[in-house]
């Protein structure tokens, strides 16, 4: 109750300490979205409970018209969201997850550089596949428990902090080359299209991006190494590959369920591959392939265990686009955008390298107050296109870059689910995140820059 109470007051003081430069529903709006940022990131009630919540109080307070406050719910993205979690929990009724985690663990996990790095490399493969960071971690999560054990890496050792920050820092720059990885992504692409008339389709995504990816996944392995290094005694463990060997024997040769399984997820990769020649949103691959894999005959599981999905993300998408798109409407991303477009700064963001290093700068405070990704994206994306268009900018590239960096949360457990999820676990703590999480946000920060200095610069982004 004392959280909720926080809350309350916050959301009275927003709204009664804002100067009368903003309207009476922009003044609402701030006020609604700081009441669920604390809702949000203390998380006294669900999160799917929060954003009902504050669905009702935009209705209640009638902020905007009802069907742009509902209209989150009829976003291309939130049925991007729900079919993808469909086609995890299709795939997780096969054991081809599995396999491919014990292949690569059997191969490279003898060693503390190969166990690490397996732990990293296979979430970025499940993200051409699973479109959801928080799903591809908790995949991870209890192969990565059944290491410890085997390995017995004892409470508070460098090699269980090692382990479970691989999972968690792995399954955060999961989400940066694949559109549909992550809902940030997905939230920028939506928001760029709807107030920036800038259509990002998948392949674009990946073309901008790969390079930034094929930094960070060997930065990310090398850090988490070099900050927790292990006598030479507890580098090496024979066992994980008896483990593997009998985990695979006892889920058996490859299976038709499971190729079937994965010539659909082939399929569906195809044509978010190809979406400037048939021009689909990504939802619609993503939906035929749950028709395709609950079919029956055609299919790889049956439907009623597929639809029950996690209905809290559901709710936390959904609202979080409409509170987007509200808050543009209420007049209060205008309102900030012109306090921000004083001559100076302006001036500032004249030279792209400087906007870009600004950009990310700010995106990283903003996701530091407001830990939820999806409410950090619709909140400073809006306003970030707003000031560029002030500015004389191109908006793609400062609302790209903003949505991009709010991905990257090391430091906070809050800041990104993968980190939730390690924590949860009881095995890590805040404060084991601190300085690993430190240095990983300036390797993301530099690498940004880096590619933004020259990928983007030569093909034309910047």
């Amino acid at each position: 109750m004392l959280y909720i109470a926080l809350a309350i007051l916050c959301f009275l003081g927003m709204f009664f300490l804002l100067p009368d430069t903003f309207s009476t529903t922009g003044k609402l709006m701030m006020s609604i979205i700081i009441f669920g940022i604390i809702l949000w990131s203390l998380e006294p009630i669900p999160i799917g409970l929060t954003a009902l919540i504050l669905l009702l109080f935009m209705l209640i307070f009638n902020v905007a018209d009802s069907s742009i406050i509902f209209s989150g719910f009829a976003s291309p993205a939130t049925f991007l969201i729900v079919a993808g979690m469909m086609l995890a929990a299709a795939v997780n009724e096969t054991t081809l997850i599995k396999r491919m985690t014990y292949e690569v663990l059997k191969r490279w996990g003898n060693s503390s550089k190969g166990l690490v790095g397996s732990i990293i490399i296979v979430q970025q493969i499940q993200a051409f596949f699973i479109p959801s960071t928080a799903v591809r971690s908790a995949l991870m999560l209890p192969v990565s428990s059944m290491i410890i054990d085997t390995i017995d890496a004892k409470p508070g050792s460098n090699l269980r902090k090692m382990i479970m920050l691989g999972v968690a820092f792995g399954g955060v720059i999961s989400g940066t080359a694949v559109m549909t990885a992550a809902i940030g992504n997905i939230l920028t692409v939506e928001l760029l299209n709807r107030f920036a008339g800038i259509n990002i389709t998948y392949l674009q995504w990946f073309y901008y991006t790969f390079p930034l990816w094929l930094i960070l996944i060997p930065s990310i392995w090398y850090l988490l190494l070099k900050i927790f290094p292990l006598p030479k005694e507890q580098q090496y463990y024979p066992l994980i590959r008896k483990e593997m060997e009998a985990r695979l024997n006892e889920i058996g040769p490859v299976n038709k369920r499971e190729i079937r399984c994965l010539l659909i997820l082939f399929f569906i990769v195809g044509l978010w591959l190809t979406e400037p020649l048939h021009g689909m949103h990504p939802s619609i691959p993503a939906l035929i392939g749950v028709v395709l894999m609950t079919l029956p005959k055609i299919g790889i599981a049956a439907w009623e265990p597929i639809v029950k999905i996690d209905y809290n993300t559901v709710l936390l998408l959904s609202v979080t686009l409409s509170i987007g798109y509200t808050f543009v409407d209420s007049g209060a991303t205008h309102t900030i955008s012109h306090y921000l477009s004083v001559d100076w700064f302006v001036t500032l963001l004249q030279n792209p390298f400087i906007t870009i290093i600004v950009v990310i700068l700010t995106a990283q405070l903003f996701h530091k107050l407001i830990s939820n990704v999806s409410t950090a994206v619709v909140t400073l994306v809006p306003i970030m296109i707003s000031v560029a268009t002030n500015a004389g900018l191109d908006p793609l590239i400062v609302g790209f870059t903003t949505g991009l960096t709010c991905l990257f949360g090391f430091i906070l457990i809050v800041e990104s689910m993968p980190n939730v999820l390690a924590h949860s676990t009881g095995m890590i703590s805040q404060n084991d995140f601190l300085k690993p999480g430190l240095y990983a946000t300036l390797i993301t920060i530099i690498a940004t820059v880096f590619i933004a200095s020259t990928w983007w610069r030569w093909i034309g982004l910047i």
